[in-house]
């Protein structure tokens, strides 16, 4: 089964991120900020990470940034997720080795059907 490991800060919006991938059927690890991803991510070996842009303690940047820089992690795909839409801000995240950018708002099944796009893309589908 496809691990994903989620780094969101807002509650709600994390429960609803794992209920729609588990309902899609994916494993999912839920966490609240970038430092537990980055701790979690070495012993969970997830297929794909989900982080969130702006989350206390470490933001999803730096959190990308130390899962790229570590051996038991850094082929991991991540994927951020934002309401900021900014060119600037995507190019960042992608500089830092993501491999997409899912904007929020986004419906349930659109989420899925990214997250199935981006697995496919990394041969994980």
């Amino acid at each position: 089964m496809i691990k994903i490991l989620v780094a969101e800060d807002e509650r709600d919006i994390r429960e609803l991120i794992g209920f729609t991938l588990r309902f899609s059927g994916y494993e999912v690890e839920l966490v609240k900020n970038g430092e537990e991803a980055v701790k979690k991510a070495p012993t969970l070996q997830p297929d794909l990470i989900l982080l969130d842009v702006r989350m206390p303690r470490m933001s999803g940047y730096q959190a990308c940034d130390a899962l790229k820089k570590m051996p038991d992690t850094k082929d991991i795909p991540v994927v951020f997720l934002s309401a900021k839409g900014q060119d600037n801000e995507i190019q960042e995240g992608l500089k830092l080795g993501a491999q997409d950018y899912i904007l929020k708002p986004f419906a349930p099944d659109e989420l899925t059907t990214q997250v199935k796009r981006i697995l496919a893309n990394v041969g994980k589908a």
